[in-house]
């Protein structure tokens, strides 16, 4: 049901959007059109504020509307785990540590011990650095799957309730639930956070250095990021509050602890940058990226892949291929951060809005059908 009802309310969407941009005035400049998208979704229901950034070709174009400006700062939550990604391939480059490696390389046997059990009998030492990227790994997820008491993390947070943890307590927390499959099971995912948590305590035992130095070292600095940084002081109020349905969700303590798989401040500026440079060879060897893009379905229309995501909308969506696949990652607010290569294509942003984050996918959607439209 919740399948079908997605469907039709994405191919609504399109077909009112296509409609209403082939009625527009046609002397309507393209950054008119660009603008119009973002300010019609300034409902002050579901959406409040949001801000994209579009390259396309050599043309870059920005836009904001609501409570966020061009360059307000923004918490990208998942989107994070691009930059993980990005820190692993470069550790991968310098001859540090091998995809095909296993984890229990990097970690101590108390953390390992326990980590996946399913059905009595543990596999915990399977699990290969490639497991946690491509989400292949068949761990729970401390932070959406329900503990022993039947109720989620995140439920706790978007109730209000904030709270630290550590990423040993996160793994902690994991343990307590039940693993979904057999590390490595063929066309097997489960989307989880413990992964990623668990590959920045390898990148932090590999080198020496916290997530953040690392995110500063081998990504931000040389980017020249200068509003991007991982955020680690509850009194930092330069990211604007995400919104849960219609009231702010301050949750500070939680976003300090979020860590390698959600905890980084950027805005849409520095993430177009970021993108671009991700697919084009300024991080990693352009080459590693073909490699990455082994696909397993997580949750419709998204695909994991290895470190990377796939938004792949079917045929019934898009029979004329107006929009084209995109490869990225998004987080639970509606950031995202997406390129199509093939078209010279990158564009990233937010809607800032917990409860509907599918939101921000609309938005991209009507973006990119209005800067190919010639």
């Amino acid at each position: 049901m919740l399948y079908k009802a997605f469907l039709n309310l994405l191919i609504n969407e399109i077909a009112s959007f296509e409609n209403y941009n082939s009625s527009m005035k046609p002397e309507l400049e393209k950054a008119e059109k660009l603008q119009s998208v973002l300010d019609k979704s300034i409902d002050k229901s579901k959406v409040f504020g949001t801000s994209f950034c579009i390259k396309y070709n050599e043309e870059i174009w920005r836009g904001s509307a609501g409570n966020i400006q061009n360059e307000t700062q923004y918490f990208i939550a998942s989107t994070t785990k691009l930059f993980v990604t990005a820190v692993i391939l470069k550790l991968r480059l310098k001859g540090i540590l091998n995809l095909d490696d296993k984890i229990s390389k990097y970690l101590d046997d108390n953390l390992m011990r326990g980590l996946h059990v399913l059905k009595n009998v543990e596999y915990s030492a399977d699990i290969r650095v490639c497991n946690l990227l491509a989400h292949t790994s068949g761990l729970p997820d401390y932070f959406q799957d329900k503990d022993s008491a039947g109720k989620s993390l995140e439920e706790k947070l978007k109730s209000g309730e904030d709270k630290y943890w550590t990423p040993k307590e996160a793994i902690m927390l994991s343990k307590s639930m039940t693993p979904l499959f057999k590390p490595d099971t063929k066309g097997k995912a489960h989307y989880s956070d413990t992964n990623f948590q668990l590959l920045g305590l390898i990148i932090e035992r590999i080198t020496g250095r916290s997530v953040e130095e690392n995110f500063d070292e081998m990504i931000i600095r040389p980017l020249k990021l200068t509003n991007t940084y991982l955020y680690n002081q509850i009194t930092d109020n330069r990211p604007v509050n995400f919104y849960y349905q219609k009231r702010e969700l301050n949750i500070p303590k939680a976003m300090t602890s979020f860590k390698s798989d959600g905890g980084i401040v950027s805005n849409s500026s520095d993430m177009l940058v970021f993108i671009e440079a991700f697919f084009t060879g300024a991080l990693f060897p352009k080459e590693y990226i073909k490699e990455l893009e082994v696909w397993n379905r997580i949750f419709f229309p998204m695909q994991s892949g290895t470190g990377i995501h796939l938004f792949k909308l079917p045929w019934v969506f898009n029979p004329f291929g107006t929009i084209p696949d995109l490869i990225g990652h998004s987080g639970l607010s509606g950031a995202l951060a997406y390129s199509c290569p093939e078209k010279n294509l990158y564009i990233a942003g937010t809607v800032n809005q917990v409860a509907y984050p599918d939101t921000s996918f609309k938005i991209t959607i009507k973006l990119i059908q209005t800067i190919l439209k010639k």
